[in-house]
């Protein structure tokens, strides 16, 4: 008498390969974590604006023989925005000779959108402050730690 032999899986193979995947996707998306992804690529984005808010403040110090002082630029860090107490002159004067635009942060309420019209009401999400050796420094008080996620204001700034 011969046995005839069915080819196939069993649902215990079947039910063992899939929990196996289950267990290599979740190790895979711990590894990746997006959420950790998307908060080093805004902070890439951030130094990256600053950077430019920076060189634009550069070079109309380079226009006007090193004096910045028609920036009219705070002693302590100060928001780059459009209410009276911020440092509004910035856009006036930067925009659109030395930048096409001001960048603002990924999370501000701007969402990254570039400010060309300095009479409308904006905060960008940076700050901006000189000191009186004439050092100029941009931050982005907004920033979050890639890890934690918590806002860390003390995470990017560039110093000129």
């Amino acid at each position: 008498m011969k046995k005839k032999y069915v080819q196939g899986f069993t649902l215990i193979e079947i039910l063992i390969v899939i929990g196996i995947i289950t267990i290599l996707a979740g190790i895979v998306l711990v590894a990746i974590n997006p959420a950790r992804q998307f908060r080093q690529a805004n902070n890439t984005q951030r130094l990256s604006n600053a950077n430019a808010i920076l060189n634009a403040i550069g070079q109309y110090a380079v226009d006007n023989k090193g004096d910045i002082s028609g920036l009219s630029l705070p002693s302590t860090a100060r928001d780059i925005g459009s209410s009276g107490s911020d440092a509004n002159a910035v856009c006036a004067k930067l925009v659109p000779k030395y930048i096409t635009a001001l960048p603002s942060d990924p999370d501000s309420s701007a969402k990254g959108v570039g400010v060309t019209n300095c009479g409308s009401t904006y905060n960008i999400g940076y700050q901006v402050q000189a000191s009186t050796t004439g050092q100029v420094v941009v931050s982005a008080p907004l920033a979050k730690n890639a890890d934690t996620g918590v806002v860390d204001a003390t995470l990017i700034f560039v110093t000129r």
